[in-house]
């Protein structure tokens, strides 16, 4: 399957950030285009292109639009989310780092299909230079007239917001999001009432990811039948894949959605030389990992939900032979816990008998039993908890025991045979004990 960059087709131009750079490329037409539409026809118009959030959870864009009640008398709301901290996800940070012309007309077009009069994009405060370059688009989109007062003469009127947040993963989940661009501790709000009811200020507010935002652009200028022309039935389009660990080139590559992690690889240089895959996820480390018997499962929401595991975010976490399952999802784990919000109780303290359960066996000090305990947790954790945090956190602990629990077991009675300098199995040198702590002292 060829890539297809558009999204991505001329972030190697000079100055692909600036105004200039992306009217050299039909910057903003698109938005001409839809202001001349009715909002209703712009909104059937994506749900027929069948455009589903790139954000994670795959729901479709132009219905999530549609939920927006009309004539109800209240201000409406667009929020971008643009809080990207998943490990191992790494596309919208790149993408307004390159084009954040993009995002902002697909604000333009979006806003004003829910009717929408303000919009905000929520961004991660830590990323300091993605958020002075989408600081300094929307600046000079403004002096352009392509925000506020009358936007392209059509008599609507669009403020757009740029808001760092404090650096919560936790805000990457849409109504936390909204608690803290409320001014507020971030954390989940118990639903219903969903935002499209009740979101920010209590009014309708649709919460989209910045790649979502970012294609639709493309489908008002290219047409319906363009963009069902790549991807499956189901999940139609493009979408930025990112590879990243022991491959021989990461990065993103562009392509429909559909395309096996095979041959993403082929592009990609392949493993790093003089190893092999070992294990994968899908969709960032939220998601249930993927092995090497997976090489050729369709990378669309379908393909990857009917083998067990999720699309998630298309991060493309990869590892090799050299790499230790248990200390990977240690590390995982370890974040969870860290980033809980602490508002409920199966996510709060289960993360972190989750990491005492894993730094055990780690670390030589575990039984058999453990392995039970922390299916057992997981299983208190999943579908339990007041947001998918619990969820994401639950799920790499399953999958890697279901596909690994041999290495579980070869970590009873030593603990880790990894060599963590050289990151590879002590046992398969000469001479090698299985420990490190071991082959050190001898």
């Amino acid at each position: 399957m060829p890539l297809v960059p558009y999204l991505s087709r001329y972030w190697d131009a000079p100055d692909t950030w600036t105004l200039d750079t992306y009217l050299q490329h039909d910057g903003y037409q698109a938005a001409r285009n839809a202001l001349r539409m009715h909002p209703d026809v712009v909104i059937q118009t994506v749900k027929d292109a069948g455009l589903r959030g790139r954000g994670g959870a795959g729901f479709p864009t132009g219905m999530k639009w549609g939920f927006i009640p009309q004539g109800d008398d209240k201000p409406h709301y667009l929020v971008v989310n643009a809080d990207e901290s998943e490990p191992g996800t790494c596309k919208d940070i790149p993408l307004m780092l390159a084009t954040p012309h993009v995002l902002v007309e697909g604000i333009i077009i979006a806003a004003y299909a829910i009717r929408a009069s303000h919009a905000f994009i929520y961004l991660r405060g830590e990323v300091v230079p993605v958020l002075r370059r989408v600081q300094q688009a929307v600046a000079e989109a403004y002096t352009a007239g392509y925000l506020g007062r009358d936007v392209f003469g059509s008599g609507y009127d669009l403020e757009l917001i740029v808001h760092a947040g404090a650096g919560a993963y936790i805000c990457g989940e849409e109504t936390a999001l909204l608690d803290s661009l409320e001014g507020r501790r971030g954390q989940p709000r118990l639903r219903p009432p969903f935002p499209a009811v009740a979101g920010l200020y209590a009014c309708p507010t649709v919460v989209n990811n910045v790649e979502s935002i970012a294609s639709v652009p493309s489908i008002i200028l290219n047409g319906i039948d363009w963009f069902r022309s790549m991807g499956s039935e189901k999940s139609p389009g493009f979408t930025l894949y990112s590879l990243s660990g022991h491959v021989t080139r990461p990065g993103q590559y562009e392509a429909p959605l559909g395309i096996t992690l095979r041959e993403l690889l082929d592009y990609a240089g392949g493993i790093r030389a003089g190893h092999k895959l070992k294990f994968w996820t899908p969709g960032g480390s939220s998601t249930p990992i993927f092995t090497a018997e997976h090489l050729d499962v369709p990378l669309d929401y379908e393909g990857c939900a009917a083998n067990g595991s999720m699309l998630g975010t298309k991060a493309l976490q990869i590892f090799d032979d050299t790499t230790c399952v248990v200390r990977a999802v240690l590390r995982w784990t370890e974040f969870y816990a860290h980033e809980s919000c602490g508002k409920c109780t199966p996510c709060r303290e289960g993360t972190y008998w989750l990491v005492q359960i894993l730094e055990r066996l780690e670390n030589g000090l575990g039984t058999e039993d453990d392995l039970e305990k922390l299916l057992d947790v997981s299983d208190n954790i999943l579908g339990k908890s007041f947001c998918a945090l619990g969820d994401g956190a639950a799920s790499p602990i399953i999958s890697s025991i279901k596909f690994f629990r041999d290495e579980y077991l070869a970590h009873l009675p030593d603990g880790c045979p990894f060599d963590p300098y050289q990151s590879t199995l002590m046992a398969s040198t000469p001479g090698g004990t299985g420990h490190p702590a071991q082959e050190g002292a001898q």
